[in-house]
């Protein structure tokens, strides 16, 4: 990864793929507005730090409730489309089988229609990939490698070792 990358701290759910320009998040538990209000944090650190285009993938399928609204769908979509008005166009895909999360994902493609952020809502990751032209593995696999050298995360899915008494 490039220095720049590698001295912002990106969130817990979020991995940046810089061979293949790609932002992959997956919001995991409850996606609520401090979640998505973190990601865009992040997305615009990587614009400014970055000055390539790179596209997003979101994974929503690990996402057990959700706490947003219409209001707030609108007001993250106006902002993104403001923010990145006259950048390169990028490619940006939300995979979801919620209904509400789906109808989420349509307003802001909605929204974002006619900037350079081309927004997708997929319910097949592999259709997805095919769009976006990315690896299907680096969109079905959980991440398998910390962003950082110096990360000493356990991966969400790894069980802690049995603790055992003498």
């Amino acid at each position: 990864m490039s220095r720049e990358v590698n001295k912002m701290k990106l969130p817990d759910e979020v991995e940046f793929y810089e061979d293949v320009r790609l932002l992959v998040w997956r919001p995991h538990g409850l996606l609520n507005q401090a979640a998505v209000n973190k990601i865009i944090t992040a997305v615009g650190e990587l614009e400014f730090l970055l000055k390539e285009p790179f596209n997003r993938f979101t994974d929503t399928l690990a996402a057990d409730a959700h706490d947003l609204n219409f209001e707030y769908i609108i007001r993250v979509s106006l902002y993104r489309r403001h923010v990145y008005a006259g950048r390169p166009p990028v490619k940006s895909v939300i995979l979801a089988t919620d209904s509400t999360l789906v109808h989420y994902g349509k307003v802001h493609a909605l929204l974002t229609q006619g900037s350079p952020i081309n927004v997708r809502v997929f319910r097949d990751c592999k259709e997805a990939a095919q769009w976006l032209g990315a690896p299907i593995d680096l969109l079905i696999a959980e991440p398998a490698r910390a962003k950082h050298p110096d990360d000493q995360r356990i991966s969400p899915r790894k069980e802690p070792p049995n603790e055992t008494s003498s």
